[in-house]
């Protein structure tokens, strides 16, 4: 049986984010990563640092089919960093473990100044795994090769991201054909068309209003190339027959 498609999640966690102290950087470089490698983006969260809502996130997320997380922020060591007991919760018995490989990477950086809060960043849930974090050796970590929890500093984590697509995703990628149009039409006018999508192809429509009428922009996409092509035929026929204006490639 052919293993199906990995879909790839974002959690953003951040209060500054949301009260606009900072802004999102993550969304658009996994957006793009992902897109360079073949590779589907089936959502982003932006949520707040509540141990509460984290954990059902990280919960949430796991429950999805083929689901491959990348989780963005709180494990530091500050009382505010509640990702790393967040993921314990959703993922494994709720329970912290030192992480000896990580204290020792801890100590060799800091010293003295390892303990007596540092140290606490190498309390893991179990079973976990670092992910190298090539600016100040503080690692990230990872769970069942699926879970991936590094700092909300992009500098540390878009390289973490980037190792582990290139580790445990590359060449994974399935290629996504996709056709586009934009007719000089509603787009309730492809409604019994797009309902009549067959499996594997992904219909949709993006409405434009503009002073001289409205557009409808057209977008099939399929992993099978002929089927995209063969669906998206369709619409070419529809639009002749009706007489309707359109113009392929166009957004």
């Amino acid at each position: 049986m052919k293993k199906q498609r990995e879909v790839f999640y974002a959690l953003i966690i951040g209060t500054e984010i949301l009260n606009g102290r900072r802004e999102d950087k993550h969304f658009k470089f996994l957006r793009d990563i992902l897109k360079e490698n073949n590779l589907k983006f089936g959502g982003s969260f932006i949520i707040d640092d509540t141990p509460e809502i984290i954990a059902s996130t990280i919960g949430y997320i796991s429950t999805l089919p083929n689901s491959v997380l990348f989780s963005f922020g709180g494990i530091g060591s500050t009382p505010d960093d509640y990702t790393r007991l967040a993921a314990s919760k959703a993922l494994r018995d709720g329970k912290l473990y030192a992480n000896q490989e990580f204290e020792k990477l801890i100590i060799e950086r800091l010293g003295d100044r390892a303990y007596p809060h540092p140290i606490n960043m190498a309390k893991l849930p179990q079973g976990a795994k670092l992910l190298p974090n090539v600016v100040n050796k503080m690692p990230g970590f990872s769970l069942d090769d699926r879970f991936f929890f590094m700092p909300g500093f992009p500098e540390m984590s878009h390289p973490m991201v980037e190792y582990v697509i290139n580790r445990y995703f590359k060449d994974k990628g399935q290629k996504e054909y996709r056709y586009t149009l934009t007719a000089h039409c509603r787009e309730n006018e492809f409604i019994e068309l797009m309902s009549q999508a067959p499996e594997g192809v992904e219909v949709s429509s993006l409405p434009k209003i503009y002073s001289d009428g409205s557009r409808a922009t057209i977008s099939v996409a399929s992993l099978d190339k002929q089927k995209a092509k063969d669906e998206f035929e369709k619409y070419i026929k529809y639009l002749d027959s009706k007489k309707i204006q359109y113009g392929i490639g166009e957004e």
